[in-house]
């Protein structure tokens, strides 16, 4: 989905298909023509942006395989379906059936790391429509913050120049920008904004295609008020976090679960996982903030909350001004599977966040194209 922003630039609203299980190439083609074509009818868009998630080895082969990927760009094209970014977070198994610590692995310590970017940035140029010329790709903040060490420092610092020179070399080759945006997170060595500008190359030259990917839940369950947004912002994600009022927090019990890892914090304290916190962790007299992704458009039942008004602060923080602080706006919430209740149908869902997204962006001055 496209909206003008007053100055004349193009804002792109898409949701991550990391939602959907997928490992290999049938798989995906497989949730564009399912779930992602299901959700663009739900909502009766001409065109639909999705945030494709490709595991390593779908990476790899699309890199690798020009007729492949003519494939994936001839079926998103059938289906009206548009790819302007990428989440390149997750390495392989994102919906395995326990993931918490592996999402970080492998880190940007290895060469592993840096291969699978560039091949994700292969993809991308690709797959952009012909009228589009920059692309996006969300990645890790570096490392869990218990791998950081000199060695990891010095290792790391190598691999981004390497990034920084591969996406060069790409743009002239390709004539299409792919820019990576490192994304802060709750217990990771990169947490805050404030973090990024001191730890990341942003700005420096001959690494202007680095920047940070926002997620407002992460940059929530931080308490970070307001995060740094002179930083080049390659994109937002959209994302709320659970919020539970002091003593109350008895009622976050039903969200913890196994499969991803939900950093909480309060206003004294931090703990690697929600179940941490609940055995006593963390004082239960504070508001506690946990990095559980919800819907963007659903209350929950009372007395717990979302950081809704955070993300939408951060929506007119970015896109309200005289020019659009970042052009890329991505719906992660991909936590659907292991929410407390009843099964929900994923497309319903996702097409109400994505309904609910166009609505503020219209709310803020654009104009959906």
């Amino acid at each position: 989905m496209r909206f003008g922003h007053a100055d004349g630039s193009i804002v792109h609203l898409a949701y991550c298909t990391n939602v959907h299980p997928a490992e290999d190439l049938p798989g995906i083609h497989a949730q564009l023509a399912g779930p992602c074509a299901r959700v663009r009818a739900l909502l009766g868009a001409e065109r639909l942006g999705v945030g494709l998630w490709l595991s390593r080895g779908v990476a790899a082969t699309l890199a690798a395989d020009a007729a492949e990927l003519a494939g994936l760009r001839t079926a998103l094209d059938r289906l009206g379906l548009e790819v302007v970014t990428l989440n390149g977070f997750p390495y392989q198994g994102f919906q395995q059936e326990v993931v918490k610590y592996r999402v970080y692995e492998p880190d940007w310590g290895t060469p592993e790391r840096l291969r699978y970017t560039l091949d994700l940035a292969d993809v991308l140029a690709g797959l952009l429509p012909a009228d589009v010329g920059e692309g996006t790709i969300s990645t890790l903040p570096l490392t869990w913050r218990t791998a950081w060490s000199p060695d990891t420092a010095v290792a790391v610092s190598q691999q981004l120049a390497a990034l920084a020179a591969g996406l060069r070399e790409r743009a002239e080759r390709t004539g299409k920008v792919i820019r990576v945006g490192f994304e802060p997170e709750p217990g990771c060595v990169v947490e805050t904004t404030g973090q990024a500008r001191a730890l990341l190359p942003l700005g420096v030259a001959g690494h202007e295609l680095l920047g940070v990917c926002l997620d407002a839940c992460h940059l929530a369950v931080g308490f970070e008020e307001p995060p740094d947004l002179t930083l080049p912002i390659v994109k937002l994600q959209a994302s709320c976090a659970l919020e539970s009022p002091p003593g109350a927090q008895a009622e976050l019990a039903r969200f913890d679960e196994r499969r991803f890892l939900h950093q909480t914090r309060s206003a004294s304290g931090f703990t690697d996982d929600l179940g941490e916190a609940l055995a006593g962790a963390l004082p239960a007299e504070e508001t506690w903030r946990v990095h559980f992704h919800l819907p963007l458009h659903a209350e929950l039942p009372p007395p717990l909350t979302t950081t809704r008004g955070y993300l939408r602060r951060l929506l007119a923080a970015l896109l309200a001004g005289p020019a659009p602080l970042t052009r890329h706006v991505e719906v992660e919430t991909y936590t659907w599977s292991v929410m407390p209740g009843e099964r929900r149908d994923v497309a319903e869902c996702v097409a109400a966040e994505l309904d609910w997204t166009r609505r503020e962006l219209v709310a803020l001055g654009l104009k959906e194209l």
